[in-house]
């Protein structure tokens, strides 16, 4: 088809058309090649090079001119930078790539690395006038690590003092020896080296003086060779060259005949369309075809979907098709629920990304915006850059945003402020730390209430940097069936598992499954849950644990007059540094250094080199912290207050579970210890002893009921469980001690220190049914009619609350009533409250506990054993229904005898008061006498 044919739809539209066309040839080799690069080193300039080239674009666009043709978004124009990787497609006679623009910023890392898993090609443009920087080598790390062949581009060469033999050298030197330039036209050099990366090569080549290209090509797939090309991408030198390298030293994947794909990113167009970008890996995909898949929660249920629409982008604009075939980039429509990284179809799910954030920001809502609706949106954002951890702090109530660096922070401003028109701030960053292990451990946990059952025992041990949590089975299926153990290796993977000095994500741990047991007719799947999540935390609490903060691995640049200021700063902010090394009036100093010592470096760099130091720092991981004690006291984090990751387990004996805190585990544990066999005590010696502790509890008359002294010991336990002593803590090494269980104290759940009393307004809630039957007389009643002991119970409660004057509530059930909202009305003197719908008594009396047990003198009248627990881990008061109609009978009787007394007795009103009370009176009446004879006085005179 000719231009002139359609010149209102202009190129773009020539080229779908002629895509349509070359698409039916099948000889064409297909292949997705994405362009990396550090920042300013050219490459959006070659990426508009190749459009050109390949007859995409008309003319040539500029970065500086903000109409690059991939640079679509208004925030990469304005920056001059790219954010997010975009897709275009190019086509010659014997070639169709799919090319991959990546962010070349630092701070976008995460997006580029999501890319390289689904490349078949890769080309890495270096600048001529800096040659490696930092960023690249990280790049070049990355693209090893995914086994990406790799094509070099050194770029601006056409700048004064860049040298093509000196680069060369230094890519030799710094990235591989297969580094090899490609564009001469003498081809001796290429072959030798060619033939030097394999041992049969070099005899043909002896023989024959040149190597085949089917072998130079293989021997780039296997990244052994690394073809370099020089040129200027803005004066289109070099760059014919380039593409005619990737066509002949290129081969394309094999694909099986089987449907898989790769998800490599997750997008919303225009309209708020969810399009999931992915890489088809083996047969085909077509429009309206079902995908079944499991979405990244872990329990969630399995999906099967309908594709609605298949786009191929190439810029902003795209074609819709109706089959993808293997090797085909593109974005469908229609899957809700995937993510980057996820295998579809035969495709198995990419490893885990390398890059990760370091820096956590608290983010500041406009007063207007709840923090609790403004954060589903954010989970959008955070959908579509993984990289980007939305997190939700239950402790502070605030949202935490972590982070690259404080570019990729002002692009999630602005994005946010386009995307919901809502300006939001952040506050100070703080450093992301983890947590690992120095040595290995047996962690136990133990999970047996009533009718439950399930023991988890776990090894846990140190892993290689950089490894995260694997999760291993080491069971025997004598020991716990296969499918208990895949469960528990579910509920390991599911979360991210804390510390126990900081409470940051544990990593580098290799956790093995390595006994347990279950109980035929008591187990469920939700035990082995809770059983799990307490023996990797009784595990930490026995550990030598490591606090981790992350690193850089940085080259700083600085004038040779400032070597010695450069090297004291690197000394005194922990980071270790090489000898350095003079080019010319320039010294260079690689190195390694905490982030939090150096992410503000570069400002200070500037100041005292005047501008012309230079610090390149990359992601290096993380290691042991510098100042572990003190941000450990900083932090202040308690384990034993950490509820939602309970250290101790639950144990039960004669019908009653009962808590033991962590150190006291293996005494009680089930089976047998894997590490020290001889720890486990047998069942009917752990329950004797604990029943001869049980049976010296007072309880009232019968009443299966937890006392106020068992809560609190328990939450005693909970908040304050014994801790390991004897070592010594060492750099990036803590450990708690065991505190002295001989020592009395006295503990305030819920606060960091003791406060002065204050007299608080007093409440008293009543469970009513619970109440009703555990009284006899009332529960006889009920028998008869429910709402006459309803009644009676109401009228009782009123009495009550006129002598003791406390705000008296009395909640009774409506669970079951359908539709039912919640009710409170006023009966006399109290407050009745008839629960919502599918609300239990129990759980309204616990959220008011949970709200107001800080703020007022709150006491529960209940007999319900978890209910105390909870009620009494609020800092509120207990009673139980016997203790509390003893109280009140007792109250009635108090008031008869007083008034039985005032009758016969035929006592005045004055009877009834104390003695001071009487003369104080007495002292009135004299005054006021005196003050009734004075005026009389007075008027007689007058």
């Amino acid at each position: 088809m000719q231009e002139g044919v359609c010149p209102i739809l202009g190129i773009v539209r020539i080229y779908r058309l002629k895509q349509r066309d070359d698409r039916v040839k099948t000889n064409k080799k297909r292949l997705c090649v994405g362009i990396l690069a550090h920042v300013d080193a050219g490459k959006t300039t070659l990426s508009e090079a190749l459009l050109y080239t390949c007859g995409v674009i008309r003319s040539l666009g500029r970065v500086d001119n903000q109409d690059a043709f991939l640079d679509t978004y208004a925030m990469e124009k304005e920056r001059g930078i790219t954010i997010f990787s975009k897709q275009a497609v190019l086509q010659t006679d014997e070639l169709e790539i799919s090319l991959l623009d990546t962010p070349g910023h630092v701070d976008f890392s995460a997006e580029m690395e999501r890319t390289l898993q689904v490349l078949d090609y890769a080309i890495l443009v270096v600048s001529g006038m800096d040659g490696v920087q930092g960023h690249t080598r990280t790049l070049w790390q990355l693209l090893d690590r995914y086994r990406v062949p790799t094509f070099l581009f050194v770029n601006k060469m056409d700048q004064p003092g860049t040298d093509a033999q000196t680069l060369l050298a230094e890519l030799k030197e710094t990235l591989s020896d297969g580094c090899t330039d490609f564009g001469t036209e003498d081809k001796n050099d290429l072959y030798e080296n060619a033939a030097l990366c394999a041992e049969d090569l070099l005899d043909t080549f002896l023989e024959t003086g040149e190597v085949a290209e089917e072998e130079i090509a293989e021997l780039i797939r296997e990244r052994k060779l690394f073809p370099c090309y020089f040129g200027s991408a803005l004066k289109m030198d070099g760059v014919d060259r380039l593409l005619s390298g990737i066509t002949t030293y290129t081969k394309s994947p094999k694909y099986g005949t089987d449907f898989g794909a790769r998800v490599f990113k997750i997008l919303r167009d225009i309209q708020g369309n969810r399009l999931t970008y992915l890489k088809v890996t083996g047969g085909d995909l077509s429009v309206k075809d079902l995908v079944d898949y499991m979405p990244q929660e872990k329990e969630s249920v399995r999906l099967s979907e309908k594709v609605n629409q298949i786009r191929i982008y190439s810029g902003e604009k795209f074609e819709a098709v109706d089959c993808a075939p293997a090797g085909c980039v593109c974005a469908v429509t229609g899957l809700t629920a995937t993510y980057p990284g996820q295998g579809l179809g035969v495709q198995e799910d990419a490893v885990e990304p390398l890059l990760e954030p370091v820096l956590t920001y608290r983010m500041e809502l406009p007063d207007e915006v709840h923090p609790a609706a403004f954060l589903p949106k954010l989970r959008m954002l955070s959908e579509e850059d993984p990289m980007l951890h939305i997190v939700w702090s239950e402790e502070l109530q605030e949202i935490q945003v972590q982070v690259m660096g404080k570019v990729q922070l002002e692009i999630l401003q602005t994005l946010i402020k386009d995307r919901f028109n809502v300006l939001v701030t952040f506050g100070a960053g703080r450093i992301v730390y983890k947590e690992t292990i120095a040595d290995r451990v047996e962690g136990v946990g133990h999970f047996e209430p009533l009718r439950h059952y399930a023991e988890v025992h776990l090894i846990l041990e140190p892993g290689e940097p950089g490894s995260g949590v694997q999760c291993l089975l080491g069971c025997s299926e004598e020991q716990l069936d296969r499918n208990w153990q895949r469960l528990i290796l579910t509920h390991l993977e599911e979360r991210t598992h804390r510390g126990v000095l900081t409470g940051s994500a544990l990593t580098d741990v290799k956790i093995t499954v390595a006994g347990g047991r279950a109980h035929q007719k008591h187990t469920e799947g939700g035990d082995f849950r809770q059983a799990t999540y307490r023996a990797v935390r009784q595990g930490l609490m026995q550990a030598q644990s490591v606090l981790l903060e992350p690193y850089y691995d940085f080259v700083l640049e600085v004038p040779a007059e400032n070597v010695g200021r450069a090297m004291t700063d690197m000394s005194q902010k922990e980071a270790e540094v090489s000898s350095p090394q003079l080019h010319g009036d320039t010294a260079v100093l690689k190195g390694r250094g905490p982030v939090s010592t150096l992410w503000d470096y570069a400002g200070e760099l500037a100041a005292y080199t005047k501008g012309e130091g230079h610090l390149s720092c990359v992601t290096g991981g993380y290691g042991p912290c510098h100042n572990a004690q003190e941000v450990i006291e900083q932090n202040g984090y308690d384990p034993e207050e950490d509820m939602a990751n309970p250290t101790g387990s639950v144990f039960c004996s004669h019908g009653s579970g009962f808590y033991v805190e962590w150190d006291k585990v293996p005494e009680y544990m089930h089976v047998e210890s894997v590490l020290d066999p001889g720890s486990a005590v047998e069942y009917e010696q752990y329950a004797w002893t604990e029943y001869q502790i049980r049976r010296e509890r007072k309880e009232s008359e019968g009443e299966q009921w937890i006392g106020v002294d068992e809560v609190d010991a328990i939450l005693d336990r909970t908040f304050n469980a014994n801790k390991k002593e004897g070592f010594t803590p060492h750099k990036g090494i803590s450990h708690r001690t065991r505190r002295n269980v001989g020592q009395p104290s006295v503990r305030e759940y819920g606060q960091s220190a003791k406060k002065p009393a204050v007299k608080k307004e007093k409440y008293l809630l009543v469970d009513g049914y619970n109440v009703i039957f555990a009284w006899e007389e009332l529960n006889e009643l009920a028998k008869v009619n429910i709402d006459g002991a309803r009644g009676r119970l109401m009228d009782i409660l009123c009495d009550y609350q006129g002598i003791r004057k406390c705000n008296l509530i009395v909640v009774f059930d409506a669970y079951r009533v359908q539709g039912h909202p919640t009710e409170i009305l006023d009966y006399h003197n109290i407050h009745v409250v008839y629960t919502k719908e599918a609300e239990t008594a129990d759980q309204f009396i616990e959220k008011f506990a949970h709200e107001n047990g800080a703020k007022y003198d709150v006491t529960v009248a209940t007999s319900d054993g978890l209910e105390q627990i909870i009620i009494r881990g609020q800092g509120c008061g207990l009673i139980s229904a016997r203790e509390f109609e003893k109280e009140v009978a007792s109250v009635q009787a108090h008031v008869r005898t007083r008034l039985e007394e005032q009758r016969s007795g035929g006592n005045t009103l004055l009877d009834s008061l104390s003695q001071e009370e009487r003369d104080a009176i007495e002292v009135f009446r004299e005054k006021e006498e005196n003050k009734q004879n004075y005026a009389k006085v007075f008027l007689e005179k007058e």
